[in-house]
C-alpha cells in the first residue's frame, strides 16, 4: 500500500485542509500523486480537496481511481457516484450506483433521487423519496423541492418551514423560503429572509463581507470558497437582485450584486454571470451580450439566458444573430421555451423580412391574451368575498396584462418605425379598453399625440405622470418633461411651463449642493427643447441664444444627450443660411463661432453619440466627440457664413 512518504508534507497537508486552504493542499498532493500514481492517502485527500473547491470532474477521477485500485471499499464508490452527480454526469452517476452494495440503502436512495429530480424526472424522484422515511429531514427538505418544481409554492414553503423547525436554521432551506415567496410575488417576506441569510453568513464568515466596489476595481479575489456554498450568499443576492429587478429598482437590483465578495469573472457562477450581464445591459451591452453568449457554451446555465439573449438581439434589431442563436440551439427551444416566449420570438425573428405577417402574428397573440384577461376578470367579480383567491387572480391577470403590454408595443413599433402615427393611436386606443390604468400605455399615447402634434391630448396624458413623481420630479424622463413643457409652449400655457422647470431648477439645485459631482441634465435638455422650438418657428436669434445660455458651464452641461440636441439648432440655422432663408445678424454668429470653440476645448472626452453595441464598423474613438463635430460644424459655419 502507497502512501505520502515525507511527514513534513502530510502535516502540512492536514493544516492546510483544516485551514480550508484547498487549492494550496491540492498543489502539494498533486506533486506527490505523480511521484506516487498509486498513493491511497494521496488520490483520498486530493479527492477531497477537489469536492470541496467544486471542482466536481477533479475528485471524480480521483475516486474512479480508488474504486479501481480498492474495489471492496463501498466509501469509495459512494464518493464517486456523489462526484458525478455533483459534476452533472447523471447517467455515469446512476451507473456508479449500481455498483454498490452494502452502502445505507437510505443513503442510495436520497442519492438516486437527487440524480432523478436533476434529470428532470420528477415522478421518478418522487417514488424514491417516498421510500425514505417521512420524519427523515431528506425527505422533507427533497419533497420541498418537488414541491415547487410542481409550482406548489405555497406547500414547498410549508414544507421549507417545517424542516426549519426540525432542524434548526439550515441556509438551503431558508434560501428555499425566500424562493417560494419569491414565486409568490411575496417580496417583503422574501427579502425579509435574505437578510437574516446574509447576515449570519457575514457573522459566521467575516471574510465574505468584503464587497465587489465594482466590476472595474483591481481586487484580491477571494475565490470559489467552500463559505460560499455553504451560507447561499451568492444563490441570496441574487434573489434580491432578481426581487429589486422585477420591482424596477435597477440601481437596488446592481447594489444587490456589489455585496458579493470579489471574484474574477471566470470564477463567477452561471447565475451571477447572467444577472451582471441583464442588470448592466444599458450601459454596458457589449459586455452583457458576450456574457450571455458564453453562458450558452457551458453545460449549466440559467434556462432564461436563452430567452434574454434572443430578446436583447431583437430589442438591440439584431434579428439575424437571434436567428443564427436559435437555429443553432433549436433542441433547447421546447426544452425551455414557454408558449408565449415561442410565439413572441417566432413573430420578432419575421419582423424585418415580413413586417405584415408579423403585426398579424402580434394581433392574434393580443387577441389570446385579451380574452385571458376577460376571463380573470370575471373571475375576480365572483372571488368578491374570498381576499385570498382574489389577490392570487388579480396577480395572476396582471402578469397576463404585462406580456400583453409587451405584445402590443411590439406590434405599434412596426408602425412606429414607419412613422404612421394614426395606426400607432389606433393600436393603443384598442388596448386602452383591456388595461387603461398602465402608466406605460399612458406614456406611449402621450408620445404619439405629440408626434401628431395633438398638444392638448399630450397634456391631458402627460401631465398626470410628471404630478405622480412630484415629491421626485426628476424620476420623470428628461424627454417626458421636455415634451410637456414644449406642448404647455405651443398651447400657450406658459405659465405652467415657467412653473414646471422652475420645479425641475430647484431640485437640480439641490442635488447639485448635496452632491456637487454628480450631472443632471432634466433642465438643460428642456431647455434645449424649448430653444429649439424657437428655432423651427425662424427664431434663432432667441433659440440659439438660449441653447447656448443652458450648456454652461460647459465642463457641466456639456454631455452626448445635450450636445445631440444643441446641434439640430445649429445644423437648422446652417441649412437655412445656405438656402439663403435666414441671415442672422453679425452678433448671433459671433455667439455661434464662440460657443462651438468652447465646444472644441471642453468636448474632447465626451462622445458625439453612443455607438451600437455590436456595430461592425467602429467610428474612431477621435472622431466619435463632441469636439471633432463641433470643429465640423465650425468650418461649415466659416465656409457658409464667409466670416473672417
Amino acid at each position: 500500500m502507497s502512501s505520502i512518504k515525507d511527514v513534513a508534507s502530510m502535516s502540512t497537508i492536514v493544516k492546510l485542509i483544516k485551514e480550508s486552504q484547498y487549492v494550496d493542499a491540492i498543489q502539494i498532493l498533486t506533486a506527490q500523486s505523480q511521484k506516487h500514481p498509486k498513493s491511497r492517502a494521496a488520490l483520498s485527500l486530493l479527492g477531497y480537496c477537489y469536492y470541496h473547491i467544486n471542482n466536481f470532474s477533479g475528485s471524480a477521477e480521483c475516486y474512479k481511481q480508488l474504486t479501481q485500485l480498492y474495489p471492496e471499499v463501498e466509501d469509495y464508490k459512494v464518493y464517486y457516484a456523489l462526484s458525478l452527480y455533483k459534476a452533472g454526469a447523471y447517467p455515469e452517476a446512476t451507473m456508479a450506483l449500481s455498483a454498490l452494495y452494502s452502502s445505507s440503502h437510505t443513503k442510495m436512495l436520497r442519492l438516486q433521487a437527487c440524480i432523478k429530480y436533476c434529470e428532470e424526472d420528477y415522478s421518478a424522484a418522487k417514488l424514491l423519496l417516498e421510500k425514505l422515511p417521512q420524519d427523515d429531514p431528506n425527505y422533507i427538505y427533497n419533497m420541498g423541492c418537488l414541491l415547487y418544481q410542481e409550482g406548489k409554492y405555497e406547500e414547498a414553503c410549508v414544507k421549507f418551514t417545517s424542516g426549519v423547525k426540525l432542524m434548526g436554521y439550515i441556509p438551503a432551506l431558508s434560501y428555499n423560503i425566500a424562493l417560494c415567496y419569491y414565486s409568490l410575488k411575496m417580496y417583503p417576506q422574501a427579502l425579509k429572509q435574505i437578510e437574516y441569510i446574509k447576515n449570519q453568513g457575514f457573522k459566521e464568515h467575516l471574510q465574505l463581507s468584503v464587497e465587489m466596489i465594482s466590476e472595474d476595481d483591481d481586487f484580491h479575489s477571494m475565490g470559489n470558497t467552500p463559505e460560499h456554498h455553504q451560507t447561499v450568499l451568492i444563490k441570496a443576492l441574487n434573489l434580491k437582485a432578481a426581487i429589486e429587478y422585477q420591482r424596477q429598482n435597477l440601481k437596488m437590483a446592481q447594489e444587490a450584486l456589489t455585496h458579493l465578495s470579489p471574484q474574477f469573472e471566470q470564477e463567477l457562477d452561471p447565475v451571477t454571470l447572467h444577472n451582471q450581464a441583464l442588470l448592466n445591459m444599458d450601459t454596458k451591452p457589449s459586455d452583457g451580450f458576450k456574457k450571455l453568449a458564453s453562458l450558452l457554451q457551458q453545460p449549466f446555465f440559467p434556462h432564461v439566458t436563452f430567452a434574454n439573449l434572443l430578446l436583447l438581439y431583437c430589442k438591440y434589431e439584431y434579428v439575424y444573430l437571434a436567428a443564427d442563436v436559435l437555429a443553432e440551439n433549436a433542441h433547447l427551444t421546447h426544452k425551455i421555451f414557454t408558449p408565449y416566449i415561442y410565439e413572441l420570438l417566432d413573430a420578432l425573428l419575421m419582423s424585418q423580412k415580413t413586417p405584415e405577417e408579423t403585426f398579424r402574428k402580434f394581433d392574434d397573440m393580443c387577441g389570446k391574451l385579451s380574452e385571458q384577461v376577460r376571463k380573470m376578470a370575471k373571475k375576480v367579480r365572483r372571488q368578491a368575498r374570498n381576499k385570498e383567491a382574489k389577490m392570487k387572480t388579480v396577480q395572476e391577470c396582471k402578469e397576463i396584462l404585462e406580456k400583453y403590454t409587451v405584445v402590443m408595443m411590439a406590434q405599434a413599433k412596426i408602425y412606429w418605425n414607419r412613422e404612421n402615427y394614426d395606426m400607432v393611436q389606433k393600436i393603443f386606443h384598442k388596448s386602452w379598453e383591456i388595461w387603461c390604468e398602465d402608466d406605460t400605455l399612458k406614456l406611449n399615447i402621450a408620445h404619439v399625440l405629440f408626434m401628431q402634434n395633438k398638444y392638448k391630448k399630450a397634456i391631458s396624458f402627460y401631465e398626470p405622470i410628471v404630478v405622480k413623481h412630484s415629491d421626485n420630479i426628476l424620476n420623470v424622463s428628461a424627454v417626458v418633461l421636455a415634451n410637456l413643457c414644449f406642448s404647455y409652449v405651443m398651447t400657450c400655457s406658459n405659465t405652467q411651463a415657467e412653473e414646471l422647470m422652475k420645479e425641475i431648477e430647484k431640485k437640480e439645485k439641490q442635488i447639485s449642493k448635496d452632491d456637487p459631482n454628480k450631472m443632471v441634465f432634466h433642465h438643460c435638455i428642456v431647455n434645449l427643447v424649448i430653444g429649439m422650438l424657437y428655432c423651427t418657428k425662424g427664431n434663432y436669434e432667441f433659440g440659439i441664444s438660449r441653447v447656448i445660455k443652458n450648456l454652461e458651464p460647459y465642463d457641466k452641461k456639456l454631455g452626448t444627450d445635450t450636445w445631440f440636441y444643441a446641434k439640430q439648432c445649429f445644423l437648422s440655422l446652417l441649412e437655412n443660411i445656405a438656402k439663403h432663408m435666414v441671415m442672422p445678424v453679425d452678433s448671433v454668429i459671433k455667439e455661434c463661432i464662440h460657443f462651438l470653440e468652447q465646444c472644441m476645448r471642453f468636448g474632447k472626452t465626451v462622445p458625439a453619440h453612443i455607438q451600437h453595441p455590436l456595430e461592425e464598423r467602429c467610428i474612431q474613438i477621435s472622431k466619435n466627440t463632441v469636439a471633432y463635430e463641433a470643429c465640423k460644424l465650425l468650418t461649415l459655419f466659416y465656409e457658409v457664413t464667409c466670416w473672417k
